[in-house]
């Protein structure tokens, strides 16, 4: 891979923490991830991240499907369900969301030691 400059580098973190910044959408993620094989509706997803609210995980969700982080599919029961997945695409964030809960136990760890 070439070198890229400092700038571009700076551009991709720009881009990256505007699709995946916020409070919410890496929870989404990592919820969705440890859950392939489940049935991940709206309410369950709700119910899954604590504090969220539907109108907040309604827009989330939207804005991950339109960059092809998650599957929205509609289901033709009576009546309609919607199902959430993670895209293959979306799997790729699963290393990062890894790394920060990795990184967020160790920082836990090491500021509860410091504060006793």
């Amino acid at each position: 891979m070439d070198k890229i400059s400092c700038k571009e580098e700076l551009t991709a973190l720009r881009d990256s923490l505007e699709i995946l910044g916020g409070k919410w959408k890496l929870q989404i993620m990592r919820y969705l991830s440890n859950r392939p094989t489940e049935e991940n509706n709206f309410k369950k997803i709700k119910q899954g991240i604590p504090g969220i609210s539907a109108k907040m995980l309604s827009k989330e969700l939207k804005d991950l499907e339109i960059n092809l982080l998650i599957n929205r599919t509609v289901r033709d029961t009576k009546p309609l369900t919607v199902a959430y997945s993670i895209t293959n695409y979306g799997k790729s964030v699963v290393p990062v969301t890894s790394m920060l809960v990795n990184w967020g136990l160790e920082h836990r760890e090491k500021i509860i030691k410091n504060y006793n």
